[in-house]
């Protein structure tokens, strides 16, 4: 496949210009937060990444990319975009995208449209961004299952030309334990990928080498921050957060505006190979291009120049000039992590932690840092997120050295989790925090009525039960409770005569369970019945965080029948029985 990334397309700086005229014009027809169906909404421009923004900040760590760009006529729309069916290649050859490479980008951008509608992810963004970081992964130059056939690494991040990322996965992903080097068809660097890698083919891995898998993690990247994609700002700030660079954001985007009007599918293997590149023409050093395996045979070195002139005759070599050594950051002077006064770490299901999470980055002499980026990462199982739904926030230390976690808002599961603190771009022993979601619970149980509770024996109970739960004052929602028919104050154990529930069948029960409370608080007990046992009875209603109400029931005697109008009180029995040879008949019987 090297020898594909040899020749050259030759659009060079016209191609550039080009772009650069119509992305322009793009932008100016767009007036900025203006949806595609023209509606105003959307985050600010000044959302987007600032241009101080640090390497470690971006998916790719601001690695080179391809900058070819689309032919200046438009692709032929292909059948499969309103039939469905899968066409054989047509159309212009650029707007061909390999099948299982196109099927990755699709399938992500399905998913994101149902955990993240709001973010309106559209798939030919996806295509684009591939585009410009591996030629769509080699040209799709994938298996069956979307793994590339071989690696795709970017150039090593050593600061020389390039940004300067110590290694944060000792050579795991990017087989290099000194530097970081992009990865995959997505090329991300792998700290990012550390905590926006996914599973998008189900096979139980997290792969930045697979289509599935990067795509998958592009989409969910692409759509943290709440950003909403349809809008002219959110779009340019999930791009520009992909790779910090104009150049790089007018290049997507022309991609993008191309796939948008047809592509069609190719064979995998068979797609258009990019060959110009961002860093070629930097002073620098360049190292082998992302999408090129690294070369078998090194390049012969070139004898430096003589001096003619030395002293006594003769020519002299100058001594070789060592490579410039890039200057210490303070990243490169963080030596450990130490908590920075963070108080116990416990919320109630549903509620936001009242406490954050405070760390603090130190020299080895235990001097404060500032300016580093310290990223927190919530692990284990949970639903816990911070704030806007991320579970990963990259916060800067001030001045102090200190960095503080958003606030994080508890989910429906509840147990303990980790919260782990590690510095970006440097390998220092992380930080780990335990947080704790307790279930939800009431601490006060109360009737809604006062009104009394009584039936007849045999009968039913006019009113139904209802009660609120509160917790320090408000609404407890949600909160789980039992109802039981005890037997008396002392002896809670369920009652077995007296008022019962019905179930679904019919049959008598005197103990409800998995109750819970609506969005008020509000609980409702089904009707209550009695049997033939008369006297006052009690029901106990308890709560998860030991919220207790008991409740009265009276049950009374049902009233004697009254006496047949054949009878008078006057009548002797003997004198009934006399006049009323019927009665005398039916006694004698």
């Amino acid at each position: 496949m090297s020898a594909h990334f040899g020749t050259r397309l030759r659009k060079g700086a016209v191609n550039t210009t080009v772009a650069a005229v119509a992305v322009a014009a793009l932008a100016a027809s767009q007036a900025p937060d203006v949806t595609a169906g023209g509606q105003a909404g959307g985050h600010a421009a000044a959302d987007a990444p600032s241009a101080d923004t640090g390497a470690h900040d971006s998916a790719t760590g601001n690695s080179p990319y391809y900058t070819d760009l689309p032919p200046l006529n438009s692709p032929t729309p292909s059948p499969s975009q309103s039939t469905g069916t899968t066409p054989a290649a047509t159309g212009d050859t650029e707007a061909g995208i390999p099948a299982t490479v196109l099927d990755a980008y699709k399938k992500a951008a399905a998913a994101l449209a149902d955990t993240k509608p709001g973010c309106n992810l559209p798939w030919e963004l996806l295509a684009a961004i591939g585009k410009v970081e591996s030629g769509q992964a080699r040209g799709g130059n994938v298996t069956a299952d979307g793994t590339t056939i071989s690696p795709i690494l970017g150039p090593v991040l050593n600061g020389n030309g390039f940004a300067n990322i110590s290694d944060t996965d000792n050579g795991a992903y990017d087989g290099d334990s000194t530097y970081d080097r992009a990865v995959g068809p997505m090329q991300f660097i792998p700290s990012t990928w550390a905590w926006a890698g996914r599973d998008g083919n189900g096979d139980g891995k997290k792969d930045p080498n697979n289509i599935y898998d990067a795509a998958l993690a592009a989409g969910h990247y692409l759509c943290r921050n709440s950003w909403d994609l349809s809008t002219d700002s959110g779009l340019r700030s999930a791009i520009l957060s992909y790779n910090n660079s104009t150049e790089y954001y007018n290049t997507v985007r022309s991609w993008l505006e191309y796939y948008r009007k047809g592509t069609h599918e190719v064979p995998d293997g068979t797609g258009t190979l990019p060959s110009n590149r961002s860093d070629e023409n930097r002073g620098g050093t360049t190292t082998t291009p992302s999408t090129t395996p690294p070369a078998t045979t090194p390049p012969a070195t070139p004898k430096p120049p003589t001096q003619p002139n030395k002293p006594g005759g003769g020519t002299t070599t100058p001594p070789a000039t060592p490579p410039a050594t890039p200057p210490a950051t303070p990243t490169d002077t963080v030596d450990h992590l130490e908590d920075a006064g963070t108080a116990k770490l416990t919320a109630m299901a549903g509620d936001a932690f009242t406490e954050k999470i405070s760390t603090r980055t130190e020299t080895k002499a235990g001097k404060a840092v500032a300016k580093v980026r310290v990223r927190f990462t919530i692990v284990g199982d949970t639903d816990t997120t911070f704030t806007g739904g991320e579970n990963v926030a990259t916060v800067l230390t001030d001045s102090r050295g200190v960095a503080t976690a958003p606030a994080l808002a508890a989910g429906e599961t509840t147990g303990t989790f980790t919260v782990r603190a590690t510095v970006v771009g440097r390998l220092v022993p992380a930080l780990d925090y335990t947080a704790t979601v307790t279930a939800r619970a009431a601490d006060a149980l109360a009737r809604t009525t006062s009104t009394a509770l009584t039936c007849v024996a045999g009968g039913e109970f006019a009113d139904q039960v209802e009660v609120k739960a509160t917790y320090k004052g408000a609404a407890a929602d949600k909160v789980a409770a039992t109802a039981t028919l005890i037997k008396s104050a002392d002896d809670t154990t369920a009652n077995d005569k007296g008022p019962y529930f019905k179930d679904a069948a019919g049959n008598k029960i005197r103990t409800l369970t998995d109750l819970q409370t609506d969005a008020s608080g509000l609980l409702t007990l089904p009707k209550l019945y009695a049997d033939d046992t008369t006297g006052t009875f009690l029901l106990r209603v308890t709560t998860t965080g030991g919220a207790t109400l008991t409740v009265e029931l009276t049950v009374t005697a049902a009233p004697s029948s009254s006496p047949s109008p054949s009878e008078s009180p006057s009548e002797s029995p003997s004198e009934s029985a006399s006049a009323s040879p019927s009665a005398s008949t039916t006694t004698g019987s």
